[in-house]
């Protein structure tokens, strides 16, 4: 038997970084990569597909996009099995209990809202572990292990949270705890565990069973967020009583959000800068935050600062993240020298330089002063 597992869609995410008509492209996006489970379940000959939590971005969702992510489900042609996570969570103002998703629901799609056992068919079981609010105050999970018989029916747990070898903070009443987890796989009560709420793609523990799938797109960095933009295909072995598994990973995702750090210290590494952003491909779909330390002129920080407007237009948004950056400005000897002008623009200019030279609090706004000057004597072209 082979499924799909994937999880954290978060339909209707918004990210405020993105350019004006870049945040509805990602939008479509992350409903394309939902679609394309149909066909990856073609292609594969997979039975159905779970997703592990976090369908939706939140609860209180736009009508049209309620309509847009159902209909991109559909189109899956499968079975397709959804738990509530913790942004999408069975509370009172749940989207799974709205009147337009009940009334709109493919036929192909149900929900998992209710903890325990739910049968696909005969000898194969989903057992589910639904979040009913954003802050809970148990495992999620533990509570659908504890009577599971190990009755040779083939199990797949659905949960959804952080496991808690990957947290410092081992006290957090919700996390789910990896020894009830493997417990349950040792008896032969549990044979593969699909879980949400990391973005990034993992094993998790030594059995090969316990999985996060990641985000099939990409949600944050890749210095934050490794190897997302995946759904995880599992072979379950129904005919050997232990139900081996085996997992592969298909790429699905097609948006890239980078974080590149890089010196600056001359016109040479601004040139090499410019090079590697004009060489990244699909800047329609990918976000760049940029790191940049060094110590430039006001010259070169006039050409670092339109080579960074130039590719700010042609990327989904690219811009000089604050927190990594550390560009130390200082005007050059002799760099105003040949600006033609005389008299008291001359004497102008000569005291912005030393302004901008000191450490004044002034010094800054001297700084753009003289930058904004070349910049229109076309010296800080890219």
């Amino acid at each position: 038997m082979r499924f799909v597992h994937t999880a954290d869609w978060q339909l209707g995410m918004t990210r405020y970084f993105l350019n004006g008509e870049a945040q509805p492209r990602y939008s479509a996006a992350r409903r394309e990569a939902v679609a394309a489970l149909g066909a990856v379940a073609a292609d594969t000959g997979a039975e159905f597909v779970v997703v592990a939590g976090d369908v939706f971005e939140h609860n209180q969702l736009a009508p049209r996009d309620i309509s847009q992510s159902l209909e991109a489900m559909r189109t899956i042609g499968v079975p397709v099995y959804l738990l509530p996570g913790n942004h999408d969570p069975l509370d009172a103002a749940s989207v799974y209990t709205g009147a337009l998703f009940t009334s709109e629901c493919p036929d192909n799609v149900t929900v998992l809202d209710r903890p325990g056992r739910h049968e696909v068919r005969p000898g194969l079981e989903l057992v589910a572990a639904p979040w009913t609010s954003k802050s809970l105050t148990c495992d999620p999970v533990a509570g659908v292990l504890a009577d599971l018989p190990a009755d040779g029916t083939a199990r797949i747990v659905v949960g959804h949270g952080g496991v808690d070898i990957f947290v410092p903070d081992k006290d957090r009443p919700s996390l789910i705890r990896l020894a009830a987890l493997e417990a349950a796989i040792a008896r032969g009560a549990v044979h593969y565990v699909a879980l949400g709420d990391k973005h990034s793609r993992m094993q998790v523990g030594s059995t090969g069973r316990i999985w996060y799938s990641g985000s099939p797109e990409v949600t944050n960095y890749d210095d934050i967020e490794n190897d997302s933009g995946h759904v995880l295909v599992v072979d379950l072995d129904e005919a050997d009583r232990a139900h081996p598994v085996r997992v592969e990973p298909r790429r699905i995702g097609r948006w890239r959000f980078l974080t590149l750090r890089r010196p600056v210290d001359n016109n040479r590494d601004i040139a090499d800068l410019d090079i590697n952003l004009d060489q990244l491909p699909d800047k329609e779909r990918t976000v760049v935050r940029l790191g940049l330390t060094g110590s430039l002129t006001v010259t070169d920080k006039a050409a670092l600062d339109a080579c960074v407007d130039k590719y700010s237009r042609l990327f989904a948004a690219l811009w000089v993240e604050d927190s990594l950056s550390d560009i130390a400005v200082i005007p050059a000897d002799g760099e105003f020298d040949d600006l033609g002008i005389g008299g008291f623009a001359a004497s102008a200019v000569e005291e912005l330089v030393e302004l901008g030279r000191s450490d004044s609090e002034d010094a800054e706004d001297a700084r753009a002063a003289l930058a904004l000057l070349l910049r229109l004597a076309d010296r800080g072209a890219a």
